[in-house]
């Protein structure tokens, strides 16, 4: 007979009542009491049994767990972790060599750490841990033999493969043909329109990144580097030094504006007079998230003279004229620069071509016509360098278009070398 006891009545009016003893499943309390002091017996739990009709579900012991089958996790794959960045040790203090004598600073980084990028040389010398007996420096300025350069600790890229790696032997093979002259000390590239000739934002293909596959597999082995620059839009005559003496050599050759350089292009209307000079100041001009140069005064601030002289050689209706340059000192986008402030810009200048209302020629193509012709230039070890570049394919096109032979006699050379 159950044992009712006495309690507190419920809110339904009911009584408290003792939990009920399930049938099979009674126990004693020095048993609970000596399974609660023995965790291998008290590992059971107890769970809630289905509602059965919308009742509240007897507590039952769970029942054991029934054994799982053990699942063996794969391992996880083996996740490349990038190598951290090598830096040089500690700051270094160089003697600038004989065959540096007026290299540019940023050159001479190169030159001397293959494995640093370009960004991180101008980021170093831009913030002044490199300097020049004892003070800060720029880019461009030259060095002198035997120059103090403070050289703080550098990140240098991972050495890559040259000369079993695919992308090296297409380097090669590419700057194989486009080569127009070399021998131990120089190279002459015919460097095709479009093609940058140096790395910056958003640039991964450039020639300057292309010379590296051209280092030897020596430890000690020089990498060419670039004596000049060329817009990426402008073809023809581009000149790289393969050893450190052969860029000093160039280097000064520039400075001195010992080396010639003729240029060709196609532009709108006649120049007048057919052979002259242009002599302005050019400054830099910032717009957006792009840059040209403009016509400045003298005395402005960042203003840098440029000299030009043209000459016409042959036009088509006085609507087009051939034109050949000679830049006497080399500014930025002079070229293009002085042809637009005279009148007369150069066909396809995405820059400085701006004539309203103006429709270019059935079957001429809206490219730059501008070519690097000719460029003739002092050997570093004697004799002279003498080189010229063919048409690219849409000025030739324009020129087989227009009548114009390539063969005709190019009065720009008897234009004057000074100022």
């Amino acid at each position: 007979m159950r044992q009712r006891r006495n309690g507190p009545r419920q809110p339904g009016g009911g009584k408290q009542i003792a939990g009920p003893r399930s049938r099979g499943h009674g126990r004693d309390r020095d048993e609970r009491i000596k399974e609660r002091s023995n965790p291998r017996q008290s590992d059971q739990r107890v769970k809630l049994a289905p509602k059965r009709d919308g009742g509240r579900g007897r507590a039952f012991p769970a029942r054991p767990p029934r054994e799982q089958p053990m699942v063996v996790m794969p391992a996880p794959p083996s996740v490349a972790v990038p190598k951290p960045a090598h830096f040089s040790a500690g700051v270094q203090n160089v003697s600038v060599a004989p065959d540096e004598n007026g290299m540019r600073v940023d050159r001479f980084f190169e030159a001397r750490f293959p494995g640093l990028s370009f960004s991180h040389i101008q980021r170093i010398i831009r913030k002044g841990e490199v300097r020049v007996n004892g003070k800060r420096t720029q880019p461009k300025n030259r060095l002198e033999a035997g120059q103090a350069v403070r050289i703080p600790p550098l990140q240098l890229e991972p050495p890559k493969p040259r000369d079993d790696a695919p992308q090296a032997q297409k380097d090669r093979a590419f700057i194989r043909s486009i080569t127009l002259f070399e021998d131990d000390d120089v190279l002459v590239l015919n460097k095709p329109m479009g093609l940058a000739v140096q790395g910056g934002s958003g640039t991964t293909q450039h020639i300057d990144g292309m010379l590296g596959a051209l280092r030897g597999s020596h430890p000690d082995a020089q990498r060419p580097r670039l004596v000049h620059r060329l817009d990426k839009d402008t073809a023809g005559c581009l000149l790289v030094a393969k050893t450190r003496f052969a860029a000093a050599a160039l280097a000064k050759t520039f400075r001195t504006r010992s080396a010639r350089k003729i240029y060709w292009a196609l532009v709108v209307g006649v120049p007048k007079p057919k052979q002259g000079r242009v002599s302005t100041y050019l400054a830099k001009q910032e717009q957006e998230e792009d840059s040209y140069m403009r016509i400045a005064k003298h005395g402005e601030k960042d203003a840098v003279h440029a000299v030009t002289y043209y000459a016409v050689v042959e036009t088509a209706a006085q609507k087009l004229a051939w034109i050949s340059l000679k830049p006497v000192t080399g500014r930025t986008h002079q070229l293009r620069a002085h042809m637009a402030h005279v009148g007369n810009p150069i066909i396809g200048d995405p820059k400085y071509f701006n004539i309203e209302n103006w429709e270019l020629p059935g079957g001429m193509q809206n490219r730059l016509h501008l070519l690097a012709r000719r460029i003739a230039v002092p050997h570093p070890r004697g004799g002279t360098i003498d080189v010229t570049a063919p048409l690219p394919p849409h000025m030739e096109q324009s020129w087989n278009l227009l009548g114009f032979d390539a063969k005709r006699y190019d009065p720009i050379v008897d234009a004057p070398e000074e100022e």
